[in-house]
């Protein structure tokens, strides 16, 4: 191996060694951030138990005039897509794309309403018509690739999302259902179950479900589980000001939650998986420079041995001489 090859591979090192140090850097940056989003989810947990309680109540309520509570045929789907805006995050978009595409394209999946079982549900017929609310750039080109219509592009969300941040989808969320431009809401995230575990889910937002405000807020930890609380029918409670008012009042804001729990726990999994690719990416660029510093010392000690082969050949010949 010419000098010149050697010199070629001591710059691959170097290269290799350089984009380490960056992985390895991203890697911290993402675990850090991966942090603060549990911790955000974390923030919200009393607020979500109480949330739960209210829902396995109020969500059973029969009487016609709760808009957010009407079971229509299911004609047309609004699916809030939750994805990441960057890169660089391993197979975090493609899974979320692939198990989305796969409801999609289930006719009895997409178009099922999730309640209670004692509740009559319409009967839908047909494939219903699917638009996306793109939050992230990646759910944006997403709907574009398969020619899903796109009402609304969100793509400026802080990489630490607020409450307040997250109203203006609840809004259109909750605007669209109040008139009849959708039959059902659904939001598709990445759930956050560990650092090293996320599962792409697709929950009910609209109408209202116990069921996936229930799943949604699963993994808090709390304390005293409220499925072992006996619950009580709805008509022994006793309402103030009315339950009109309450109700009313009451379910926009879970369905603010429950969509502000989903883009916390989507921005964790995009972090997470963030890391594990750095993480991945840093690995390989460690075993490219060993593999590499191999070479490069094998190709010094052949330039060496061959050195001094011909050293030696030499003053041979110059004896013989």
């Amino acid at each position: 191996m010419s000098s010149a090859q050697t010199r070629e591979i001591k710059n691959k090192i170097e290269s290799v060694e350089n984009t380490k140090q960056m992985t390895k850097a991203m890697q911290m940056v993402a675990a850090s951030k991966m942090q603060k989003a549990v911790d955000a989810t974390e923030n919200t947990r009393l607020y979500a138990k109480i949330a739960r309680e209210l829902m396995n109540h109020l969500a059973y309520i029969e009487e016609p005039g709760y808009e957010l509570l009407d079971l229509r045929p299911v004609e047309r789907v609004l699916v809030i897509l939750i994805s990441s805006n960057r890169g660089l995050c391993g197979n975090y978009n493609s899974k979320l794309f692939a198990k989305t595409q796969e409801i999609l394209e289930d006719k009895e999946l997409i178009s099922k309403h999730r309640v209670s079982s004692d509740r009559k549900v319409p009967e839908s017929h047909g494939m219903p018509e699917i638009d996306i609310l793109a939050v992230g750039k990646k759910s944006a080109d997403f709907a574009n690739k398969n020619n899903y219509g796109i009402p609304a592009v969100f793509e400026d969300l802080s990489e630490k999302p607020t409450f307040e941040d997250t109203l203006p989808i609840s809004k259109i969320a909750l605007e669209e259902y109040r008139q009849e431009k959708y039959d059902r809401i659904v939001v598709g995230y990445t759930h956050f179950e560990g650092a090293m575990s996320q599962e792409v889910k697709m929950r009910q937002v609209l109408p209202i479900s116990p069921k996936d405000l229930k799943s949604i807020f699963e993994g808090q930890n709390e304390e005293d589980e409220l499925e072992n609380k006996k619950d009580y029918p709805i008509e022994t409670y006793v309402f103030e000001p009315s339950i009109e008012a309450i109700v009313e009042e009451v379910l926009p804001r879970l369905v603010e939650i429950e969509v502000y729990q989903a883009i916390l726990n989507a921005a964790a999994s995009e972090h997470s998986s963030r890391m594990i690719a750095m993480k991945n990416a840093t690995d390989n660029a460690e075993e490219m420079v060993e593999d590499l510093t191999l070479s490069y010392n094998q190709a010094r000690q052949a330039a060496i041995t061959r050195e001094i082969s011909e050293i030696a050949a030499g003053a041979e010949a110059l004896r013989g001489n």
